[in-house]
Formats: structure tokens, C-alpha cells, sequence
């Protein structure tokens, strides 16, 4: 288990203190005697969203015969997204094109090649609850979406996450401050002075910053079988805190 990194400065008689009302900044004076610790903490939650992958690709001989492929799995995906209880504000589009294939398998032959002259491709992002993630990639695949599983795990209240960090970090700045003191033999004070010195947002698996609408509710009867087992990531946010007690 990695141990986030602690730092303390002491000040006994030249010392840091007050916050000056304008610059924002710690001062030195001869008045007051201190403790600074700098310490990071994390913070952990189970993800509450599922931002799942869905496309498709395909090859035919030609240009329209690639079109029309595509879009008959275009509308179909749509289609069966929509009855599964995906609304529009949780489909967002990725990628799409309609290209003159260039990449060849070596072991095809001229017949096996001429039937893939020209690639179609089409991407969805799909935002859904945890729980029904499997639900709609198997429904996805079944309505033609061959490209399709990938998932972002995101939280929906990110920031809650990043004040639980920063909270936990000041938490152990004051037990290590509070180890100083007893080792110095002087009594702990209180909290002059607290900041975020690095606001960085550390998350493990991928980062989204944005509002999503989340689908639950899922209307039709998945393909028969079970869909797939899948289970929420963690996510973990990293604050750094640079605090400054008193010592009396």
C-alpha cells in the first residue's frame, strides 16, 4: 500500500503565522509559534456511472453497398438503445466514417480482398447505471454493434469525492503535527491557516469532468441468456493540504 508523502515545517520563535488579507500568504514574525505540515490523503468511492463504448465496422465491395450496411446498423443500434430505455441525452457520437479500405490481411486473396475494398465504422458513447451495463452491451451487439464493450467508469459527484480527500488529508496533518509537538514537548494549538497546495485530481481508470444524465430504466427483455458479469471500478481522488497550527 503506497503511504502518501508527509512534509512539516517547525517554526519555534521565528515562525510562520498570520494569512495577510491581501496577498493570500503565510508571514514571518516573531510573534507567534508554529507547526506547518504539508501531507496528501486520498479518498475512495465505488464508480456510479458506466460511460460504455458502442460501435460497429464493416466491409464491403463498394461505396454504397458500405453506406447502406452502415446505416441500416446505425438505425438499428438506435433503435434497440432507445426501446431498452437509453434516451438521447446519455447517446453521444464518437466516430463515423465511410473510407476506401487500405489495410489487408497478407494471407487474403484477390476474391476474399475485392469483397473488402471499403470500410464503414460508427461509434456511440452510452452513459447507463453500473448495473445494467452488460444489459446494453448485449443488446447493442445483437442489434449489429460488433465494436462494443469498452467502458468508462466515471462519479457523479466528483467534487464530493475531492472534499473527502481534502478532508482526510487535513485529518492526518494534524495527527503528524500533533506527533511533532509532543516530541518538541509543547501543546498543539489550533488550525491558523489551511490551503490545497496542489488541487491535482488524481483518478484511477479514466477522468471525466462533465454532467451526464444517467439511464436506469431499462423497458425490454435483453436477448436470451444471462449478460455479462460486470462490476463497478473504484475511483480515487489525491489531495494535498499545507496546514499551519499553533503551538502554545
Amino acid at each position: 500500500m503506497r503511504i502518501p508523502a508527509t512534509s512539516a515545517v517547525v517554526a519555534v520563535g521565528l515562525s510562520l503565522a498570520g494569512l495577510t488579507a491581501s496577498a493570500q500568504t503565510i508571514q514571518i514574525n516573531q510573534q507567534n509559534k508554529t507547526i506547518a505540515i504539508s501531507t496528501s490523503d486520498e479518498a475512495t468511492a465505488t464508480a456510479d456511472i458506466a460511460a460504455i463504448t458502442i460501435g460497429f465496422e464493416i466491409y464491403k465491395p463498394d461505396y454504397e453497398s458500405a453506406t447502406a450496411e452502415a446505416g441500416k446498423t446505425s438505425h438499428a443500434v438506435m433503435e434497440a438503445l432507445h426501446k431498452a430505455g437509453i434516451d438521447d441525452k446519455s447517446i453521444e457520437s464518437k466516430t463515423q466514417s465511410i473510407s476506401r479500405n487500405t489495410t489487408f490481411d497478407e494471407k487474403e486473396n484477390a476474391s476474399q480482398r475485392a469483397q473488402r475494398l471499403f470500410h464503414a465504422e460508427q461509434s456511440w458513447e452510452i452513459t447507463t447505471s453500473p448495473q445494467h451495463a452488460g444489459a446494453v452491451i448485449r443488446l447493442a451487439i445483437a442489434a449489429g454493434a460488433n465494436e462494443s464493450g469498452q467502458i468508462d467508469w466515471r462519479l457523479a459527484d466528483r467534487k464530493a469525492l475531492q472534499a473527502q480527500a481534502a478532508a482526510n488529508a487535513l485529518v492526518k496533518s494534524r495527527a503528524v503535527a500533533s506527533q511533532m509537538a509532543d516530541g518538541l514537548h509543547v501543546k498543539l494549538g489550533a488550525l491558523i491557516y489551511a490551503s490545497n497546495e496542489t488541487p491535482n485530481a488524481k483518478i484511477y481508470f479514466r477522468r471525466s469532468t462533465e454532467t451526464v444524465t444517467v439511464s436506469s430504466a431499462m423497458a425490454v427483455e435483453v436477448p436470451i441468456g444471462p449478460p455479462l458479469e460486470i462490476r463497478p471500478q473504484t475511483i480515487r481522488e489525491e489531495a494535498t493540504v499545507y496546514a499551519v497550527f499553533s503551538i502554545e
